[in-house]
């Protein structure tokens, strides 16, 4: 009962430097930074999501989107808005409510050469298909020696929302990204949005995107690159956001937008944080992330994910293994606490990171924290 109210309930809401001659191959990672482009025009992410899929599926007939509401209903969240109109109910399926049933048939339709986009109502929702998902989609390519190539995403919003409770609120990225044979994407701009989108749609693999609900309508700059129908994004490789000296902040979705405003704050104490936008899950760009550690010498992870075996415990390995020696302070992992999501808003707002974590987590990796005992 509590997934029908929910969906029903979704419809109204869419809602240290170092030298480069010890670094030669992760040094050149640094051109990976760059600004957004101004071309005089913002767009939504909700809109990001839409002209990638029109453009790809206009591209290749191969390509279509299945679905709860997608056609009818232009998508829960509407973010297949007018495509039914465009390509017809043979490209853009409405199905019943049965995510292990058009999840299954979406994985058979990559199996013969077709590219599926399914969308998940929210990622919750992926439990019911979580076998399609990582015995079917994840493993043939292997148990099948390279002969069968499975093409599909999954897509749809991703960890907390607002007042949806326990059932409705994770994040899934280090559930699927834990399994081989995935690609974990989580854009959090409208750049990322169409880059990534279009980029796992023409992917060989699976792919599981995890958007995120409260982002569909934030606008971001683009640039005309990021608008030209071929624009493509690689799989694998985190942004610097924001460049700095003193700390290094991992993030994704939409806590890279709290992350950005954290570095913000800091600034103004003199703290110089560089925040990257992880992008790329699985695969994880480490070399990004490591030759900006080697640089700032600290290290600051964020998630709304759960703590324990959490992404922010992978990249944490990852530097205890190539770069402890560069370390000034422990690692600080920011993540969502470590139980199910409250529903009173009180309760939820404490239950994942803010601002003020990170903010809070810096000055101690930094040194700047007034001890316990002076501030009493």
């Amino acid at each position: 009962m509590s997934r029908i109210l929910m969906r029903g309930a979704s419809r109204g809401a869419a809602s240290a430097s170092i030298a480069r001659r010890y670094l030669p191959g992760i040094w050149s990672l640094q051109n990976l930074t760059r600004s957004y482009s101004s071309s005089g025009k913002e767009i939504t992410v909700r809109e990001a999501l839409n002209t990638a899929l029109d453009e790809e599926m206009a591209a290749d007939p191969k390509v279509f989107i299945m679905g709860e509401e997608v056609g009818e209903y232009q998508g829960a969240y509407k973010i297949s808005k007018g495509l039914l109109d465009k390509y017809g109910p043979e490209r853009v399926v409405d199905t019943p409510i049965t995510e292990a049933g058009f999840a299954g048939i979406g994985v058979g339709a990559a199996y013969r050469g077709l590219r599926p986009v399914i969308e998940f109502m929210t990622f919750n929702f992926s439990m019911q298909a979580i076998d399609h998902i990582i015995n079917s989609a994840a493993k043939s390519n292997y148990m099948s020696a390279g002969q069968l190539t499975v093409p599909i995403v999954f897509r749809g919003p991703n960890g907390a929302a607002a007042g949806v409770g326990a059932q409705h609120s994770q994040c899934y990225a280090a559930w699927y990204a834990s399994c081989p044979g995935l690609k974990v994407l989580t854009p959090y701009s409208s750049e990322d949005a169409r880059g990534l989108l279009k980029a796992a749609i023409r992917d060989p693999d699976p792919v599981v995107f995890l958007e995120n609900e409260l982002l569909y309508g934030e606008s971001f700059p683009v640039s005309d690159e990021v608008l030209d129908s071929n624009f493509v994004l690689p799989i694998g490789k985190a942004k610097i956001e924001r460049q700095g000296k003193d700390v290094t902040i991992t993030a994704y979705s939409k806590m890279v937008g709290y992350a950005l405003k954290a570095a913000e704050i800091l600034a103004k104490e003199g703290i110089s944080a560089e925040v990257i936008n992880l992008r790329s899950i699985r695969p994880l760009d480490t070399a990004t992330i490591n030759a900006s550690v080697r640089k700032t010498n600290r290290l600051i992870t964020v998630e709304e994910g759960f703590p324990q075996h959490g992404v922010g415990a992978e990249i944490s390995a990852s530097i205890v293994e190539e770069s402890f020696e560069y370390l000034d302070a422990p690692v600080e992992r920011i993540a969502g606490a470590d139980i199910p999501m409250p529903y009173a808003a009180n309760l939820e707002k404490l239950a994942v990171p803010q601002i003020e974590d990170i903010v809070r987590a810096a000055k101690r990796v930094c040194y700047r924290a007034v001890p316990l005992a002076a501030a009493a």
